[in-house]
Order: C-alpha cells, then structure tokens, then sequence
C-alpha cells in the first residue's frame, strides 16, 4: 500500500504545484505597477485572431492594466471576425491604441476598420492602411461572408446609390455590402472623429495611404517609431471611452506582452479550411471503417474527434449551404460506389460533386481562407479511386472459387466411413456427415460431394467426379 501511495503523493503534489504556477501566471505580477498590455495580430484576421484579442483585452482589463496596445500586421481577413474584435475594442473599460508596426508593416482591409474604430490610431514609419473595399463571391448561399478586401470599384465622381444601374457593372447585392461598409466604417469615424471622407473613398475607390499622409489628411492620430514613443505621445489625449472622456495617462507604463495561449494557437490552425477539410475526410473514412470492421476502435475513435474538429473548425468560418450540400452528395455518392458497384457511374459523378462543392464551400476571397484546388482534386481523385478499386475487387471476385460456407464444399473429397446401401456417413471438410450416394461404396473409399442438402451431402465416388468448383458470383 505504501508503495503506491508515494508515486501517487508525488504525482499528486507535482500537479498542485503546476497549478499554481498556472493560477500564478494569470495574476499580474505587481498589482501595484501600472502597465500597458501588449497584444500582436500578424496575418490573416480570422476567428483565431478574434478569440485572442478579445480574451487578451478581458485578461487585461482583469491585471488592472491601465491600457492595451494593439499591434498589427494583416493584410484583411474575415468580416464576421474583424466585427467581433471591432465590438470588443468599443466595449472595453480600457482603451485600445491600434499600432501597425513594424516599418513595413500594413493594415489593409480589415486592419483599416480596426484603426478607425480604436481609440488611438498610429502608425510607424513606413507603414500604409487603406484598401477597405468589400468583395463577395458568394451568391447569397453562405450570408455574412464577405471579406473587406481590395476591389474594383467605379470613380468617387460617379453617383452613390444601388451599383446595379452604374457604369462599373457592380451587382445588387456588391452595391448593399459597398454600402454598408461605407455606412459602418463612416460610424467608426465619427466614433473618434476622424476623416470620414476618406474612409469612404478607402471603401469605395481601394485607396491607401502611407503613415504621414495619413496623420496629415485625420486618418490616424500620430506616427511612432516604437511602443514606448507611442505611449509618451499619446499621453494626456482624451479619448471617448464608453459614454464618457477619459484623458489617458500613458507616459512611462510597464509593457506586459501578452502572446496568444494554446487555445488561441490550436484555433489559429485547425480553422485553416485545408486541414478543415482534410480533418472531415478522415473522420468520415474513419468511421466507414470502423462500421466495416465491428471492433477495430482505432478508426472510430480517430475518426470521430477528427470529424467533430473538423466540423467545429468550419462552422467558425463564412460556408455557403450549396458547397456544403454539393460536398455532402459526393461524399454520399462514392460511399455508394463501394457498397453497390455502378461500375464508375456513382464514383465519378461523386468526385465531380465534391471538387465542385469544395470550390464553393468557403464564402470569402480573404488571404489564407480558400480551399486549395489540387488538394480538393487529390481527395476527390483518391475517394474515386478507392470507388473503383473496390468495384475492380467485386468483378474480379466472381471469378474466384468460393471459400466458405457449404457451397464451397461442393467438389472436396470426403472419406467413407461407414456405408449401406445408398446412405452412410463421410469425413469431409475435417467433420463427420450424414452422406447419400450410390450403392457400393466401401468404407475408407473417396468420394467427391456433389452436393449439400441441409444436413446431409449427396457424394459421388472419386471416379466418376466431372462436377467443377463452384465459382464466385458477384
């Protein structure tokens, strides 16, 4: 007994002991410090960079922080995700001062909202914002995924208004989600009091902006080259924070960085829709397999958390419903093919099903968020071939003897044992039988069975065998 309680005491001990560090660690370090929480979005806006942001300025807000530095480098991303930050930030207790940094550095698309609707926006030297126009490719199936993106938009000098009656050629449906982001990053503006007018045209017209044009023409608040510089600069400003004014008093705070935890990271990759999707087909084959082979385990367990990732993963991004029903029928269609052989027929039209469904899946033209197009076709092309090797394997059986069951008895040879007249009993197949034939047989004499009736089989002597093996039917 005290063998097994030691190990356990220590194993026990050791798992306090990592709690508390972990308990420890969530817990500023020196209440009494006032201190700025640096939080860094590099890349592709997604839900991973929302869940992170907005767990970062809780957290922050919990350590007491006195304010949140937002660090940016993205080219744009998802709108459903730039929308959660953009609420988070004006619900904060704390302000937000969005920095794009480092030279170099831009916040195009969706970093331009973010900048718009924090409430410090600087910029570091070398660094550009601008390219707000909205794109959506999907056809109205998916909703809510357009993407603020670079787009092709008509002059500022032609008329506002629905885009389908304007010489661009823009659609209905282009001209609602141009407008209403015109509408929303024209409220960020006004939020902060900042240029208006040129958010409009950034929507509109994709243009942009290096760092000092854009301090000049309102765009942003102020250029730094570094987080300390913004925090002095920005300083004594006042900003409107919920339905008040608060003057910040920035200058000298502790930096706190703060870098995404395992939860933030895991979302960041399992909502990349390539592996989304490769995840969806090991689950689905993981369990066929399991449902083949009663009692493997390996395959339904795999498959059954890969499928619930997998489908965890695409219900956080944009889908439209005909790509996923499109996916759905092919999936269906060459699992048919291996359970009843069309002779291609079920496979190809699944394979075609799928590549198409695939393509349409992801309502969106955001960097990073599309399906790539030869793994689409390497599943489809491997799920047909699988189809088809398994339709190879049924034509190919009929042409097999058959090895179980009493059919394949038919035509083994069986010993005498005991005979009268037309009946007695043979040793066939490794069991005693009850056995009818010709009369004459002799005892320890082969024969061949010619036949199985229930219980019994009808033999005939080994001499007079013409009757083949049974072949295989499909």
């Amino acid at each position: 007994m005290n063998r097994c309680a030691k190990p356990l005491a220590v194993g026990l001990a050791g798992a306090l002991l990592w709690l508390a560090a972990v308990l420890g660690a969530a817990q500023p370090t020196d209440p009494g410090t006032r201190a700025a929480v640096v939080l860094s979005v590099d890349g592709v806006i997604g839900p991973a960079s929302a869940d992170y942001v907005k767990r970062g300025l809780t957290r922050a807000h919990e350590q007491g922080a006195a304010a949140v530095v937002l660090r940016m480098d993205t080219p744009g991303g998802l709108d459903t995700s730039m929308r959660e930050i953009i609420r988070a930030i004006i619900a904060s207790p704390i302000p937000v001062l969005s920095y794009v940094a480092p030279s170099g550095a831009r916040a195009a698309s969706a970093g331009t909202y973010i900048l718009y609707a924090s409430h410090v926006a600087a910029m570091a030297p070398g660094t550009n914002l601008g390219a707000a126009t909205p794109v959506q490719i999907g056809g109205g199936g998916g909703g809510g995924g357009g993407s603020p993106m670079p787009g092709r938009e008509p002059p500022a000098s032609q008329p506002r208004g629905d885009a389908a009656s304007t010489p661009g050629g823009r659609s209905a449906s282009e001209a609602k989600a141009v407008n209403d982001a015109v509408a929303y990053i024209r409220s960020l503006a006004d939020l902060h009091g900042r240029n208006a007018d040129w958010a409009e045209r950034a929507v509109r017209e994709a243009v942009s902006l290096p760092a000092r044009e854009a301090v000049e023409q309102g765009v942003v608040d102020l250029i730094a080259g570094g987080i300390p510089e913004l925090l002095d600069k920005a300083h004594g400003r006042e900003v409107r924070l919920g339905a008040g004014k608060l003057t910040l008093q920035t200058a000298g705070l502790e930096l706190r960085r703060m870098e995404p935890d395992w939860r933030s990271r895991m979302l960041g990759v399992i909502t990349n829709p390539n592996l989304a999707l490769i995840l969806m087909m090991i689950g689905v084959y993981g369990l066929l397999f399991e449902f083949m082979n009663p009692g493997a385990l390996v395959p339904g367990v795999v498959g059954a958390i890969s499928l619930l990732i997998g489908l965890y993963a695409l219900s956080a991004l944009p889908l439209t419903y005909a790509g996923a029903a499109l996916m759905l029928l092919g999936l269906g269609l060459l699992l048919a093919e291996a359970f009843a052989p069309s002779f291609g027929i079920l496979g190809i039209g699944g394979a075609v099903a799928f590549m198409l469904g695939a393509s349409l899946l992801i309502d969106t033209e955001a960097p990073g968020y599309a399906l790539s197009l030869p793994l689409v076709a390497g599943i489809a092309v491997c799920a047909l071939v699988a189809s088809l090797v398994v339709v190879r394997l049924a034509l190919s059986s009929r042409r097999h003897p058959v090895v179980s069951g009493t059919v394949a008895m038919i035509g083994e040879p069986a010993r005498v044992l005991d005979w009268s007249g037309g009946a007695g009993h043979v040793h066939a197949v490794g069991e005693r039988w009850s056995a009818t034939g010709p009369p004459g047989l002799e005892p320890g004499q082969t024969v061949r069975v010619r036949a199985v009736h229930g219980l019994c089989v009808e033999v005939i002597a080994d001499a007079d065998a013409t009757t083949p093996r049974v072949q295989g039917r499909a």
